[in-house]
């Protein structure tokens, strides 16, 4: 059985830098509010109409290809993780297709947010180890700006959020000392709408007791998109922060340690720990949890907020550009988010 490697990886961020002082113009907050409640000083957001996320996810992918020393014509398959995708339907993964001019390879789209692109890695990883694909083209993009209110009233989720993207190539190799080892997938639907988007959505507000024949015509086209949905600010995502919090610190360090028992490892075998940037208080409480060192684990989250699906490849980019990962290093991934989803990664650079 072959290894999935990560042959090449690359980031995309917008160039706008959005301070948490940029935002007082919009809404009643400070700076001080957003650092200690998320640990986020400045955010990217993508140009309002020259960036989508399929072309940050292009220029993510582009860094990537090269540097696994590969041209577009290689890649068999593609994986796209968002939750933010540029049409309703079709997915992202054909328009990167598309942008790339590739040959009429398969094009996946993942949707589970945060988990996203933990997800979509180890899908991707199942092709190679079966021997189906040798070159996956596996990318994480969010273009969050474009659909959060910038009021007081959706202060506490939209200063949160960022835009950006971030790719890698997994390629099938036969160095059993390097690759994924394991990964590690989990879902709770429960408690999904604590975070969730309601609308629009094909429930057709199910929650109006009426039956199909008492609506008029005119009202029918409203059950999935409705001016009473904008006044009342029900297009926008909604999240019970405590809950997602309580939650995520329990399943976060739970599913590292799978991966590691899994594998016969300890935290302290641990090179590096990519989490998904959620809340940098998260991520510390995960670290005092697996009692980790500074150095163990990386943060970014101050400078980029949460990229959801991207955050992680973002986040693995800049920790291996920065000399952080050499080959042969011990990496965790770990992803919690909206669902809810969570998931690891374990693998040897």
């Amino acid at each position: 059985m072959k290894q999935s490697i990560i042959a090449g990886i690359g980031k995309y961020v917008p160039e706008n830098v959005v301070s948490n002082s940029d935002l007082i113009k919009y809404m009643d907050t400070s700076n001080e509010w957003i650092v200690e409640r998320t640990g986020i000083q400045e955010r990217r957001f993508a140009d309002r109409t020259g960036e989508t996320t399929t072309t940050m996810g292009v220029e993510a992918a582009k860094i990537a290809i090269e540097r696994a020393g590969l041209t577009t014509d290689d890649i068999d398959f593609i994986v796209f993780a968002t939750l933010s995708p540029d049409y309703y339907f079709p997915g992202c993964g054909v328009l990167v297709q598309r942008a790339l001019k590739m040959k009429e390879i398969g094009a996946l789209d993942v949707r589970n947010q945060c988990s996203g692109f933990v997800y979509a890695l180890s899908v991707a990883d199942q092709f190679i180890k079966t021997g189906m694909y040798k070159n996956i083209l596996v990318i994480g993009s969010e273009k969050h700006s474009f659909g959060l209110d910038f009021s007081t009233r959706g202060r506490n989720v939209s200063v949160i959020f960022g835009d950006g993207a971030g790719a890698v190539v997994l390629q099938a190799s036969d160095d059993k000392e390097r690759g994924i080892l394991s990964t590690h997938l989990h879902s709770d639907g429960e408690s999904a709408e604590i975070l969730a988007m309601y609308n629009p959505g094909t429930h057709a507000n199910h929650w109006i007791d009426r039956k199909l024949a008492d609506f008029e015509e005119a009202e029918i086209g409203e059950m999935f998109m409705s001016r009473e949905m904008v006044d009342k600010a029900q297009l926008y995502p909604f999240m019970d922060g405590p809950a997602v919090f309580k939650k995520a610190a329990v399943k976060f360090p739970e599913v590292v340690r799978e991966a590691l028992d899994k594998n016969g490892y300890s935290p302290s075998d641990i090179k590096v720990l990519i989490p998904h940037q959620a809340n940098l208080r998260i991520s510390q409480f995960v670290q005092h949890e697996l009692k980790l060192r500074d150095d163990q684990v990386y943060n970014n989250i101050q400078r980029y907020g949460n990229t959801t699906a991207a955050s992680v490849p973002i986040a693995l980019c800049e920790a291996w550009e920065a000399g952080k990962i050499d080959k042969g290093d011990l990496v965790c991934l770990a992803a919690f988010g909206s669902g809810f989803t969570w998931a690891s990664a374990l693998l040897k650079w």
